[in-house]
């Protein structure tokens, strides 16, 4: 019996340069929770973020927000159901390294703030008007008056150079993660100890959760859940591992609980 579905967003949802979600998924969101199945976000991404894609649903899901950083309940002023920060002398250190490498940016998460020491107005631009965050621009790490609970680098060209020179040292401390071409994530906690989280608030089993991903920060969550399904588009060592994958989450989701 499955109670709850919970989803990655960008290269799962979001397909290819989209930056609205499917239509047919709202529908489908109202559907399942007819028949006593939940939704979640599940996401590296922000909460607001979350909340302008899900406008039409926004009150009626549940959000996984920062790679399971911090978990978000139900309703207009939704209640924190779990966080997890770093500690904040190891993180400000990982920053400072970030941000010494002339090929990264860094983005610093609180619970719902994104900090941001640029370098070029392109990553504000992303930032603020593709992904959709709430942001603030900072010169040092110690004017964050919050925990830290994401660090992020965001990587021109992409993630390999910065993955093999951090990673390694940094994975000692916190959990990196890929989360696209261009992004490496740090995080204490990752989408695995989020959905324990939101289970446990729900007291719904693991067992009773599908989930769907695409990319290395996924995994946790696939591993911890009964029903792990894969992005087609995934990286070939991750279709080696779960068998189950799909090209369309609406589609798979309307095949699986609504065809006659």
């Amino acid at each position: 019996m499955i109670r709850l579905v919970a989803s990655d967003i960008d290269g799962t949802l979001l397909q290819g340069d989209a930056k609205t979600l499917p239509e047919a998924l709202f529908p489908l969101i109202r559907r399942l929770a007819q028949q006593g199945i939940a939704f979640c976000a599940a996401s590296g991404r922000q909460y607001t973020s979350l909340r302008r894609l899900f406008a039409p649903v926004a009150d009626e899901i549940y959000y996984l927000c920062e790679n399971g950083a911090i978990v978000y309940g139900k309703g207009e002023a939704a209640p924190v159901l779990g966080k997890t920060a770093m500690d904040r002398a190891l993180a400000e250190q990982l920053i400072g390294e970030i941000v010494a490498r002339p090929e990264c940016e860094v983005l610093i998460s609180g619970a719902n703030i994104s900090y941001l020491m640029p370098k070029a107005q392109e990553v504000v631009t992303h930032i603020r008007d593709f992904t959709g965050n709430n942001i603030v621009l900072i010169h040092s790490p110690e004017e964050i008056q919050e925990e830290i609970i994401k660090v992020s680098a965001f990587c021109v060209p992409d993630t390999r150079k910065t993955e093999a020179e951090l990673a390694p040292k940094w994975n000692r401390h916190f959990r990196g993660a890929v989360a696209g071409l261009q992004w490496l994530d740090f995080t204490l906690a990752d989408k695995g100890v989020g959905i324990r989280t939101l289970c446990q608030s729900l007291n719904i089993l693991p067992e009773e959760v599908m989930a769907f991903g695409d990319n290395f920060n996924d995994v946790p969550m696939l591993e911890t859940v009964g029903h792990p399904v894969l992005m087609e588009t995934a990286h070939p060592a991750l279709l080696a591992r779960f068998p189950v994958q799909c090209g369309n989450v609406p589609a798979f989701l309307e095949n699986r609980f609504f065809k006659e």
